[in-house]
């Protein structure tokens, strides 16, 4: 079995007693982590430098858990900052779905094999990928593909809506259930246990009652985690007031869709009894703070959801929203946010920011006993950042300079499943040359297509 061995960081275990150690190292063993420590002065663990098959020195550097990005749209690499500065409804209008009906199956796979590039290089090692456009057959496999192919451990929500949303997006009943059956039959616990598939009915507001009644039931049947966007809007709650007497979350537990295995994206808009309703069912609120703020959707009860006992996790959103998923970057964001909005500059200390995106993702995926900290037995998704940059050095803490100063920039080496996914800050796995520019090539058609019907895209600054 394989033997790869980091020495001489600060390995910041975010166990049960938050360790942070100097001078410390991880053992790891196949895909499993086999000792975390400080390295003995007294040369007690010196055999064990002839022993390993890698050795890599992290003197100046921080291990940490690999993040886990909690929510993000893969395919928007292709659609980031064609316009900025557009709410939410108009956003979609002007520029998601055009952009996403327009792009061909190939288009799918370059635009998620970049995204899965960006998340392992900015530290995330688990991503959560909520993909609802199926406008041609190998769209879903294109993503899972890149995701298996980059390295990096996930879930694919397949999303879906069937009401009028914008009805070349929308399906049937029977064709997302049938195809999400498909999905599973083929890439559920694919490469090495790493690929998940999940559920993802998209949005209230575009979901009937039957669908999400329905999802309740398929979810609870295969025993998947169901993944949706909620009250991100102050519109979509009136929505489902209109539609049902009852605002998002109240809707969610009505059809049985809120439970333990439930991830509640956003949340911005939930009332007292919403977060009771979070906290009674052991749901995940999935935290986006730059994308809420981009769109200006609002600010979630992040603070008060965590003093309640909700568990609340991070995620970049998708790059059309953001317009990157630095992972790195979010922690600093989530944590300036909160202060500025409740004018308190003691909430959210870095600790707290890095469990967030770290245990608290790996518990919204219900694999906290295999992920989200370092420790024995758990799996072997480590992180690296060097932290022996002018914008970093020099340090008095290593927690707050990874949330308030590192970003995806600074990250030197990734683990995922004790393979060396990225190294020096380059993927090992994939030709990350090669990718961008065919990407770039197929984003200069896609430009072409859509310039006479929608101008925007064809602005060149």
């Amino acid at each position: 079995m394989k033997k790869q061995l980091i020495r001489n960081g600060t390995v910041i275990t975010m166990n049960e007693e938050m360790r942070v150690i100097p001078n410390g190292y991880v053992l790891m063993e196949g895909d499993l982590i086999s000792e975390v420590g400080e390295w003995p002065a007294d040369g007690s663990k010196d055999e064990l430098l002839r022993q390993v098959d890698m050795l890599l020195d992290a003197q100046g550097k921080a291990v940490i858990p690999g993040l886990v990005n909690g929510h993000t749209h893969l395919f928007q690499t292709f659609i980031r900052g064609v316009s900025d500065d557009l709410p939410l409804a108009q956003w979609l209008r002007q520029i998601i779905w055009p952009a996403s009906l327009a792009m061909e199956e190939e288009d799918f796979y370059l635009a998620a094999m970049i995204g899965c590039i960006e998340n392992l290089k900015s530290g995330a090692t688990y991503i959560m990928d909520h993909h609802y456009v199926h406008t041609h057959a190998g769209n879903d496999d294109g993503v899972l593909k890149a995701m298996q192919e980059s390295g990096i451990r996930g879930h694919m929500a397949r999303g879906g809506v069937d009401l009028s949303y914008e009805p070349r997006l929308s399906e049937t009943i029977e064709q997302i259930f049938g195809r999400t059956d498909v999905l599973l039959d083929r890439w559920q616990g694919a490469a090495e246990g790493r690929i998940s598939i999940a559920l993802g009915p998209l949005n209230l507001y575009g979901c009937s009652e039957s669908f999400l009644r329905q999802a309740a039931e398929y979810s609870e049947r295969n025993k998947l985690i169901t993944h949706l966007h909620v009250a991100e809007t102050k519109d979509q709650i009136d929505n489902t007031m209109e539609r049902f007497g009852l605002r998002n979350l109240e809707l969610v537990e009505a059809v049985g869709l809120l439970g333990k295995h439930t991830q509640v994206v956003h949340g911005v808009w939930l009332d007292d009894k919403e977060l009771d309703l979070l906290k009674k069912n052991e749901a995940t609120v999935i935290h986006c703070p730059v994308s809420n703020m981009y769109l200006a959707s609002g600010v979630a009860r992040v603070p008060e959801m965590l003093e309640r006992g909700i568990n609340v996790a991070l995620g970049t959103d998708g790059p059309g929203s953001n317009n990157c998923q630095d992972n790195l970057e979010v922690l600093k964001f989530t944590a300036c946010l909160h202060k500025v909005d409740q004018l308190d500059s003691t909430l959210l200390p870095p600790m707290q920011v890095l469990k967030m995106g770290t245990i608290n993702g790996a518990k919204a995926v219900g694999r906290e006993r295999e992920l989200g900290s370092l420790e024995p037995g758990k799996k072997a998704d480590v992180v690296i950042i060097d932290l022996q940059k002018a914008h970093i050095a020099p340090i008095h803490r290593v927690s707050s300079a990874i949330v308030y100063n590192a970003n995806g920039n600074d990250v030197d080496s990734v683990f995922v499943n004790g393979q060396l996914v990225v190294h020096r800050g380059k993927c090992t796995l994939v030709d990350e040359e090669e990718i961008i520019r065919r990407a770039q090539a197929r984003v200069d058609v896609l430009r072409q297509r859509l310039g006479t019907a929608y101008p925007v895209f064809s602005v060149v600054e």
